[in-house]
């Protein structure tokens, strides 16, 4: 991906190296939320598969944060890099949905902001560790993002490259975009008043949605020129490796379609090529 000499977002803020303090009223440190370590398990594999894991961080404490001594030095200069990366694919979907939104919905974008921490962040969801990987929580119209993630992406679930990454912010984008137009809400209600299975169904729809909004995205990337061989490849292999099929598969060692909750593999691809072929925000009505 061609990203160096693109636009830096002026929405991004960087918490990196802020040290998260104790729980409220003394004791032993914060894991996630009042759930303990089950809670921190249900948020992983919700966040591994790409989507929101806030649903089960929405009851946690706050916790009390304070920056620490000094200005933060990156753990590499990858680190930073890393950074700057984020920082510029933020500012081409603020880009892309600035152009789309007056024409596609009658309104303008409002953009999200972007929080980059390390190990620990406080987001109006709730308190996450790093291990949730990045999240976008509507409370507060913001991407939390631990740069350490990009890595687990690559070593853990075997998809590599930067345009994969920049699908990971983009999908987290096109929730934000649900948001603004209120689908998250919709969908929240609608779940209230059906079973599991067909709470896990909308789901599904909503996720893969977001996925088609990070194609749409990656069609007006392209069209700017800012796609190299092979980046296409990357975001649909990083679509398929967190297929909830591919993750209950590697996690408990058989598939259980039923329990779904973002699509398997297979879905994910094809609604990102959806809207990265088309380019068009129509395409992606994962609910009709």
């Amino acid at each position: 991906m061609r990203w160096k000499e693109g636009r830096r977002s002026a929405n991004v803020q960087d918490r990196r190296g802020m040290s998260g303090g104790s729980r409220r009223g003394g004791g032993s440190p914060m894991v996630v939320g009042g759930g303990g370590i089950g809670m921190v398990v249900v948020a992983i594999i919700i966040a591994l598969l790409g989507g929101d894991p806030t649903v089960v961080l929405d009851s946690a404490p706050p916790v009390s944060r304070t920056p620490s001594r000094g200005q933060y030095e990156a753990s590499s200069p990858e680190e930073n890099e890393l950074a700057d990366f984020t920082s510029v694919v933020l500012a081409d979907t603020e880009d892309t949905w600035d152009s789309l939104f007056p024409k596609e919905f009658g309104g303008n974008y409002q953009h999200p902001g972007l929080v980059l921490f390390t190990d620990v962040v406080e987001s109006a969801c709730g308190t996450a560790q790093s291990a949730v990987g990045p999240f976008y929580c509507p409370a507060d119209q913001q991407l939390y993002i631990d740069l350490g993630f990009y890595q687990d992406l690559r070593n853990q679930l075997g998809a590599p490259g930067d345009f994969a990454q920049a699908y990971v912010v983009a999908h987290e984008v096109g929730h934000h975009v649900q948001n603004l137009l209120g689908i998250s809400d919709q969908v929240r209600q609608a779940q209230r008043r059906v079973s599991k299975t067909e709470a896990n169904e909308l789901s599904v729809k909503q996720e893969l949605q977001a996925d088609c909004f990070a194609g749409v995205w990656g069609a007006s990337a392209q069209s700017r020129g800012l796609l190299e061989s092979g980046d296409v490849e990357e975001a649909l292999n990083a679509a398929s490796q967190i297929g909830d099929d591919k993750l209950q598969k590697r996690q408990q060692g058989y598939v259980n379609p039923d329990s779904f909750t973002h699509g398997s593999a297979a879905q994910r691809q094809e609604w990102f090529n959806r809207g990265f072929s088309s380019g068009d925000v129509d395409q992606c009505d994962t609910f009709s």
